[in-house]
């Protein structure tokens, strides 16, 4: 199948082998309702949480409840590479094949956000719309990420990190030395899957064991007083900032429930901050962009204290999209509605290669 000659083919990918698979179709759902048919055709490609590709022909009202799987609209498929002559080809037997313009990642997560699908289409010389291989995967790694971001002149919080193997006893000294209450979590995971906060010593080791479950690294990390700021940002060199939001807690932490369901918490955009410490926290998310080689979009995560600190939480590379989602709730308000906001992030994408 030829390219149309008036519009791009986005290979729109979902799904995938991760903790945040249902996360994904939610928000690829409404990155496909949105998308302008008037210039892009897309070719949706559902990745299975057993890692099998699909071509999906059927409604995308079918992806967020899980469906679409069994609506009998599904190819099997794979990818040819060589460069500059990377196509969609279907394992049905047809030999079809269709040719694609860029890949738009729509994954979360593990083997999405973390630069291996990046590194993929970055090799074949397909046009990512998203950040690249480096910037994903640094952005994935908290710890690294914390690190560059301070060396770029972003305040972080205190930390400790161990490696799967390490001596309780050790991890428990470290706590005792960033004091409690504070977090204990994976280095590498998303939508705050194996994130707890721990009170006291005697529930340190079950979050400990609980953060190994989702990787190899543990972060221990203070818990910072104030609340929630993040910054949604949009470009390659010249950068373009959401309104800053804030999240407001009823108790805990904003964990995966709270950020997907709203049950006990609040998200204020814009916040309900000065304007001069709006801009301060839009300016600290430019440099946290910047420092580590973000392109396209990514949404910064900050805190802000009691006494006007701000603090480095973490970035999000692949936000979600899903109707309580924060990046493009942040770009409305900038005046950036949705379906121009997917417009805008693909032209940005394919200019980026």
């Amino acid at each position: 199948m030829c390219r149309s000659k008036n519009k791009k083919n986005i290979l729109v990918l979902f799904g995938g082998c991760s903790t945040e698979h249902e996360v994904s179709l939610q928000s690829a759902a409404a990155v496909l309702e949105h998308m302008d048919p008037n210039q892009f055709r897309a070719l949706p490609v559902g990745i299975t949480k057993e890692g099998r590709w699909l071509r999906y022909l059927g409604p995308h009202a079918a992806l967020p409840g899980g469906g679409w799987e069994k609506t009998g609209l599904c190819i099997p498929c794979t990818l040819t590479l060589d460069r500059g002559l990377a196509r969609l080809v279907w394992l049905d037997g047809s030999g079809q094949a269709e040719d694609f313009d860029a890949a738009f990642p729509v994954l979360h997560g593990k083997n999405g956000e973390d630069g291996t699908i990046q590194g993929v289409f970055e090799l074949a010389g397909v046009p990512v719309i998203g950040c690249g291989t480096l910037a994903s995967a640094l952005c994935m790694d908290k710890d690294r990420a914390h690190k560059l971001a301070a060396l770029a002149g972003v305040a972080v919080p205190q930390s400790a990190v161990f490696s799967r193997g390490a001596a309780l006893g050790d991890i428990r000294a470290a706590a005792r030395q960033l004091a409690y209450p504070l977090f204990v979590k994976p280095v590498r995971a998303g939508s705050s899957f194996g994130v707890s906060r721990v009170e006291c010593e005697e529930d340190l080791a079950a979050a400990v064991q609980a953060a190994f479950c989702h990787d190899s690294e543990i972060l221990l990390e203070e818990a910072v007083p104030g609340f929630e700021v993040g910054c949604a940002v949009l470009g390659n060199e010249e950068l373009t900032v959401g309104a800053v939001d804030e999240i407001e807690l009823a108790q805990g932490f904003f964990d995966y429930t709270e950020k997907y369901t709203l049950k006990t918490s609040a998200i204020h955009c814009p916040a309900r901050i000065p304007a001069q410490k709006a801009a301060e926290i839009q300016a600290a998310a430019r440099t946290v962009y910047k420092a580590l080689g973000c392109r396209v979009f990514a949404r910064v995560d900050l805190f802000l204290t009691p006494d006007g600190r701000i603090l480095l939480n973490e970035v999000n590379t692949i936000p979600g999209f899903t109707a309580h989602s924060r990046y493009p709730s942040m770009m409305k308000a900038a005046g950036l509605k949705l379906p121009a906001l997917i417009t805008r992030m693909i032209e940005l994408g394919v200019a980026a290669q």
